[in-house]
């Protein structure tokens, strides 16, 4: 089976075990999932989810946001971790959303990377949650992880993994396949102890050392 059509397999295995797969990051707005991806980078969607009600609560807006001290936003957000970097990056983005798209979160790839914080997985979240865009894959950890085992890229930086995703699914599946690949990575294919034997892809991944057919 060539790589393009067990890819394909791949999907369809995916979208059968996960048909409801989705974010798991609370939120309301392009706003406050923004705010919520950027706390996200090497914490769980749990404890972001534990943080976020206390500060959208004090913190409605990205005018809100940019008015608090960094200190305080530190204080708030210290649970998860990489604090400082992420006060200041946050404290960043919602002053240039204030000072350049009007007070409102940017709906294009173009503008949102060049927030403070915002790479393409950033913007890739917020673009196909807030605003329904499929501009490309989510590559995090799980994503990237999965990717490499699945034999689906070589790649080792997550915007050419997300290319060669990119490329091997078509358009209308980007979405879903990022947030698949996320629960399936979670819940089966995690980092340290992959449950192999109970794997919806066992026969399609060539790191068990067998490759069939859907």
């Amino acid at each position: 089976m060539d790589q393009k059509k067990r890819a394909l397999a791949i999907e369809k295995r995916l979208a059968e075990g996960y048909p409801d797969a989705k974010c798991s990051l609370v939120f309301k707005n392009a706003y406050e999932l923004l705010t919520a991806t950027v706390l996200s980078a090497q914490c769980t969607d749990e404890r972001v989810n534990q943080v976020t009600p206390g500060l959208f609560k004090l913190c409605p807006t990205p005018a809100a946001l940019a008015a608090l001290s960094q200190q305080e936003l530190e204080r708030i957000i210290r649970s998860t971790g990489f604090y400082r970097n992420k006060a200041k990056s946050l404290l960043g983005a919602s002053r240039m959303i204030g000072e350049n798209y009007g007070g409102r979160v940017p709906s294009t790839m173009e503008a949102l990377v060049t927030l403070p914080g915002v790479a393409r997985k950033t913007a890739n979240v917020v673009l196909s949650n807030a605003f329904g865009k499929s501009e490309g894959v989510v590559v995090d950890t799980h994503v990237f992880r999965l990717a490499g085992r699945l034999g689906l890229t070589g790649a080792k930086e997550p915007e050419k993994v997300e290319k060669d995703l990119m490329r091997l699914f078509p358009r209308e599946s980007w979405v879903a396949l990022g947030h698949r690949l996320i629960q399936h990575g979670r819940c089966a294919c995690t980092a340290r102890k992959p449950d192999c034997e109970s794997c919806v892809l066992s026969d399609l991944c060539p790191k068990i050392g067998v490759q069939g057919a859907a």
